[in-house]
């Protein structure tokens, strides 16, 4: 193994390069950095993020209480994020979605005054809440903007109806790939949102700079998703929207599988696949397949983050955000690379052969 950039090796002839992040909860929260990445709080908001995380649920069985407990009383957030942070942190706004489809598309933004480098786009998972990246939002530092949707079908975005058709997302949720000018974009896809994200990436090859695949959910379900999945179908009407909508998706995800394979060859972007080591809803080795196997013009980066589960945004932010910006780096365009000025003496030659044919 030869190393390959920031804690990377790429593997035989070089067809895939590998990261091994190791995570460190106590070691994060206290100096703001981990493994591959570096990712420091926003000093405008210190130490929230920790209380706030632990307001909201965790786990499966408090996650699905807080479904039927929101369901109940009319709310599409479990916790309002504004209850939280201030609209000059976190704001929720909304689109029209793309393809003509009409559907209104809420999203979570950082609000900023002035463009900034680097857009990261966050196409969420099933269920689809945006409201769990909010300590991320929270957290980014001024020098980046991240928008996070709710997908079609979930939370407070249009239709109440599932969505099953994982291009048809891709076309709605197309809007959000606008940048300012100059302004580059991270296209994240996490779980669920992974297969939808890389059609978006390969629909607008030019729009997206780089394409994370974050704990992608690829078909093959793992121990805890094949028993929710197994479960919510049996009380698939009694459930609530959410769960029922994520329960149908997932269950008509293998069948459009091919479209992903299709869609990769076309991204002109550095793919990254970043998966935790504990996932048990998406297999690592599904993900460390995709890395090994797809065709794609580059090299797929592939980051395994020691004791990470399947919900990264639910772990430390230094954590997330560290590995976000390793994806940045990893995909500045011709990073450290300068065009080679033109030879200077092919242009006097020319002047001095001009010159001497008008002398003659």
């Amino acid at each position: 193994m030869n190393p390959d950039g920031a804690g990377c090796f790429t593997h035989g002839s070089g067809a895939r390069a590998h990261c091994d992040t190791g995570m460190n909860d106590r070691q994060a929260r206290a100096n703001g950095t981990v493994g591959l990445g570096v990712a420091r709080m926003d000093p405008a908001v210190p130490a929230r993020e920790d209380g706030v995380a632990q307001k909201r649920p965790r786990g499966v069985l408090a996650l699905g209480w807080a479904c039927f407990e929101s369901a109940a009383h009319g709310r599409t957030e479990h916790r309002p994020t504004s209850a939280d942070y201030p609209e000059s942190v976190v704001r929720r706004t909304s689109f029209i979605a793309g393809g003509g489809l009409g559907w209104r598309i809420s999203m979570l933004t950082t609000p900023r005054e002035r463009p900034t480098p680097w857009k990261i786009v966050v196409v969420t998972g099933a269920p689809s809440w945006a409201e769990y990246w909010a300590p991320a939002l929270a957290a980014l530092p001024q020098t980046r903007e991240m928008v996070v949707v709710d997908r079609p079908g979930f939370a407070a975005s249009e239709p109440f109806d599932c969505v099953p058709d994982i291009a048809a997302q891709a076309r709605a949720l197309a809007p959000i790939l606008q940048a300012a000018p100059g302004q580059k974009i991270l296209l994240v896809g996490q779980s669920y949102g992974a297969a939808i994200a890389t059609l978006m990436a390969a629909a607008q090859p030019r729009r997206v700079a780089g394409l994370v695949l974050l704990s992608s959910y690829l078909g093959e379900p793992g121990p805890t998703t094949r028993w929710l999945v197994t479960m919510g179908s049996r009380f698939l009407n009694l459930i609530p929207r959410d769960l029922r909508n994520a329960v149908m998706e997932i269950s008509n995800q293998n069948g459009q599988l091919a479209l992903i394979a299709e869609a990769l060859p076309k991204l002109r972007s550095p793919v990254h696949v970043i998966h935790g080591d504990l996932d048990d809803f998406a297999p690592l080795e599904v993900a460390e397949r995709l890395a090994r196997e797809a065709r794609t013009r580059r090299p797929v980066r592939f980051e395994r983050v020691s004791g990470a589960n399947h919900f990264f945004n639910d772990g430390p932010v230094a954590t997330l955000l560290g590995c976000l910006e390793t994806a940045i780096a990893a995909s500045e365009p011709n990073r450290g690379l300068r065009a080679p000025a033109l030879p200077r003496f092919r242009w006097r030659l020319g002047k001095t052969l001009s010159t001497q044919t008008a002398t003659a």
